[in-house]
């Protein structure tokens, strides 16, 4: 005889079939919605924020006997945030040549970072535990792509009305003596670009929606590959040839950014794209890059781009100050290399004197801030040897680990990596390169436990 099985009471529903599924919404409502986000004053402050009903979410999930999965080599990214908390032992210190603060005037920037690392953490482990039926990747990647075609509105944006800037609702909220605060300002305050004097004459480089001119480049390059891929996957001609006009305009402010780290990361990755390929027996790729390079070099002779990067390449006005720099840095590194100073510090005067600093008739005038120039050099200055080897080992573990996947992700994915090392020489990655990079590296990391994804 066939037994019954049996009936849960009126009223309750058995452990068993509880959903405990992710859903996707802080992910998806992170990046379709930024835009808003940004307008609205809250910009980065937005992964925070999330990060909290992300934590939610996993914990209710672990709590119904549902496991969580933890990223391949982890264990250096745990490296990495002890390194980060340990360092604030050293945050009342004041290394030779640096402008002397208690060690709680540095504690609101230093919170505010260690925020940011732990809310992308949990951004990581999130959006690696997420299923095909929750969020699929095909979709994570359009999105990705979308924020590649809305950082060039936003440098269209910057390009054409350098000046626009507004008030924001959250600016709006807070108090005087606060929102006046640079650094909170750099925060809630919307604008389209920073004025500088590059090439003679103070003119706008893109920055928006990303706040500073070198965090649009950074994540220029780190979201171009998902554009493409998304292209790639299209099944419709139409979209093809709007991801294809997408990238040719995309030229365009990114010239304009004078941006050369950027300029240099795009061929880095498409290097490391067409070595990939060629690897995969895919000898296409060297017959496209050569087509690519000669409608690029005719775009920069018939047009004034061509005068616009001649004139980066001739006025080098940044290298002395990233010199200084980057010795600053390493000096700082010798003098504490295992924990470093638990932050950045501003110099003494500038490069050529401790008496040349900021002033009303020169705000940019010296106070340099060390390990503000390149994430590799923060890392070193700020968290010592372990945690720049937590940190650079997490992500170098992620390109071997996942060296073998040849689908559209995994080039990718891995073509996004290889360019932020790149990046990580001039450019910072806190808070939206390094979110890229980690949703990067959650697709990845995906598409070895789901199966590769490769039409």
């Amino acid at each position: 005889m066939t037994p019954v099985a049996a009936r849960p009471l009126a009223g309750t529903t058995p452990r068993t079939t509880r959903n405990r599924s992710l859903p996707a919404w802080p992910v998806a409502g992170i990046l379709l919605l930024y835009p808003l986000w940004w307008a609205a004053g809250l910009g980065v402050l937005i992964f925070p924020l999330m990060a909290v009903p992300m934590l939610f979410l996993l914990v209710r999930r672990r709590s119904a006997g549902r496991q969580i999965l933890l990223p391949p080599g982890f264990i250096w990214w745990v490296i990495f945030l002890a390194a980060v908390v340990l360092s604030i032992a050293a945050l009342g210190t004041d290394p030779p040549g640096t402008v002397a603060e208690r060690a709680s005037e540095r504690l609101l920037a230093v919170g505010y970072k260690l925020a940011m690392y732990a809310a992308l953490t949990v951004l990581l482990i999130y959006a690696g535990n997420l299923t095909e039926a929750e969020l699929s990747r095909r979709r994570l990647v359009r999105l990705l792509a979308g924020m590649f075609v809305l950082t060039v509105l936003g440098g269209l944006l910057g390009m054409v009305a350098g000046n626009f800037e507004f008030t924001s609702p959250v600016e709006w909220l807070l108090p005087g003596q606060i929102r006046n605060k640079g650094f909170v300002r750099s925060l809630v305050h919307p604008y389209a670009a920073q004025i500088m004097d590059i090439v003679g004459g103070e003119k706008p480089r893109p920055a928006a929606p990303w706040g500073y001119t070198n965090t649009w480049g950074n994540n220029f390059g780190l979201l171009l590959p998902w554009l493409i891929v998304a292209a790639w996957w299209s099944r419709g001609a139409g979209r093809k040839l709007l991801a294809i006009g997408c990238l040719a305009v995309s030229v365009v402010p990114a010239v304009a950014s004078l941006n050369r780290g950027l300029w240099i990361g795009v061929g880095l990755l498409l290097g490391y794209v067409a070595i990939r390929y060629v690897l995969a027996g895919r000898v296409w790729i060297l017959i496209l890059l050569p087509l690519l390079g000669g409608a690029l070099t005719v775009a920069l002779t018939l047009t004034p781009l061509g005068t616009t990067v001649s004139a980066r390449m001739d006025n080098g006005k940044s290298n002395g100050v990233r010199s200084f720099l980057i010795e600053k840095a390493l000096d700082g590194f010798a003098g504490s290399p295992v924990i470093g100073y638990g932050g950045t510090r501003n110099t003494l005067g500038g490069r050529n004197s401790i008496t040349v600093g900021e002033s009303a008739g020169c705000e940019r005038c010296g106070n340099f801030t060390v390990g503000g120039n390149g994430q590799l050099w923060q890392l070193l200055y700020a968290h010592g040897a372990a945690g720049t080897a937590g940190y650079l080992g997490f992500f170098a573990y992620g390109l071997w680990r996942f060296r073998r996947d040849r689908s559209p992700i995994g080039i990718a994915g891995s073509a996004a990596l290889v360019s932020s090392f790149s990046a990580m020489l001039w450019y910072n990655a806190l808070v939206t390169p390094l979110a890229f990079m980690v949703l990067a590296y959650a697709l990845l990391w995906r598409n070895q436990i789901e199966g590769e994804l490769k039409t």
